[in-house]
């Protein structure tokens, strides 16, 4: 990238530009995360089990002296008894082997996550491009890792004398001391150094990994005429501009279904249509549709209503043509005023004796399909 176009790209990477790079490999990594983890994983492994290694680790030894003085008379059984012993051994550190390689897997998952790419491996030509090559040496990516490098070698040098140096006593000492309790001391050692070793890579994997993420955004970055020129093609997309319409009628659905609990009534086919109506005298010219839906929205229409204790009329007819001739948050047409009039004023007066204000007679409810006039759909 010329310094020119690295200047040009001013914008974060959309999710199909990291979508991309995801695919060709390039996710942010950190060798140094990693290999803290790994050490600390060493060192909770010899913590946890160490004491148990040290105890098997000792007789097999005694069994070793054991089985190979008598196997030298029979050269046969050598290699079986080395083969036995190596495998007890292989199973003392088992363990600790184990918990070391979780972790080395486990690292990537904090940085970057998991990412196999076949397309990472395949030939690329630039990569032997003689040119790209040295400008990849002297990018300041790689002045980074010669730094990163540099600066882990002496700390983990500079570490690693000051353990031996602070515990030089211990290790002149381990010689004299039963082979149980040297290897016992010897653990107890490396335990140390372990960890003091993990600490040093934890502090460099703190300033490593926000320099990774850094520098794979950066690298990821747009111009403002790629990001134009990749929302032409994706908005160009069938399955994007469906999955656009699908969002948006969700939305217009849910934000209808907010105003059925306000509804005077919902007129139902009684399973096809449902068509929730609202009237405020003096504010509306006349009645209008806040609700609408056929077949699992005419269901869900109905179960809201019911929750909230919207009167529900069956009129076939009437629903039929009201779902079809009415748009939402629209006046119904002139033509269903008299068939609509009917339902509320059945509606207002199941209303007035639920409030007690006239006799408890239910009253009537009206023919619809005598309200509609001539030539409406039935």
């Amino acid at each position: 990238m010329s310094e020119s176009s690295a200047q040009d790209r001013t914008e974060a990477a959309t999710p199909k530009r990291r979508a991309d790079a995801r695919k060709k490999g390039q996710v942010p990594r950190s060798r140094e995360l990693s290999a803290a983890a790994v050490v600390l994983a060493g060192a909770g492994g010899v913590l946890a089990w160490g004491g148990s290694a040290a105890t098997g680790a000792a007789a097999l030894l005694r069994d070793s002296y054991a089985g190979i003085v008598p196997a030298l008379d029979d050269p046969g059984q050598l290699p079986i008894r080395a083969a036995e012993l190596a495998g007890q051994g292989f199973l003392q550190v088992l363990p600790i082997l184990a918990l070391t390689t979780i972790a080395a897997l486990a690292a990537p998952m904090l940085i970057g996550g998991w990412n196999f790419s076949p397309g990472a491996a395949a030939p690329d030509p630039g990569r032997v491009n003689p040119l790209s090559g040295l400008k990849r040496i002297f990018s300041a990516n790689s002045l980074a890792e010669l730094f990163k490098a540099l600066l882990k070698f002496l700390l983990i040098a500079g570490i690693a004398s000051g353990v031996i140096w602070s515990d030089r006593e211990q290790l002149l000492a381990l010689g004299a001391l039963p082979t149980a309790g040297a290897i016992a001391e010897g653990l107890r050692l490396a335990l140390n150094a372990l960890l003091w070793m993990g600490g040093g890579l934890l502090l460099i994997a703190a300033i490593d990994v926000p320099w990774q993420l850094f520098q794979h955004a950066k690298q990821l970055r747009m111009t403002k005429q790629e990001v134009r020129e990749e929302y032409k093609q994706s908005e160009g997309k069938p399955e994007v501009k469906a999955k656009i319409r699908r969002l948006q009628q969700e939305m217009a659905n849910a934000r209808m279904m907010e105003k059925v609990p306000g509804a005077d009534v919902v007129v139902t086919n009684p399973t096809h249509y449902a068509v929730a109506l609202s009237y405020s005298a003096g504010k509306d010219r006349a009645p209008r549709v806040v609700a609408k839906g056929a077949d699992e929205l005419a269901r869900a229409i109905r179960e809201l209503a019911a929750e909230h204790r919207v009167p529900l009329v069956e009129a076939p007819p009437l629903a039929r043509a009201l779902y079809r001739s009415c748009e939402l948050d629209a006046e119904i047409p002139s033509a269903l005023y008299q068939a609509v009039a009917q339902v509320l004023s059945y509606v207002y007066q199941l209303r007035e004796i639920r409030h007690g204000r006239r006799a408890a007679a239910a009253p009537t409810p009206p023919r619809i399909d005598e309200g509609l006039p001539n030539g409406q759909p039935d």
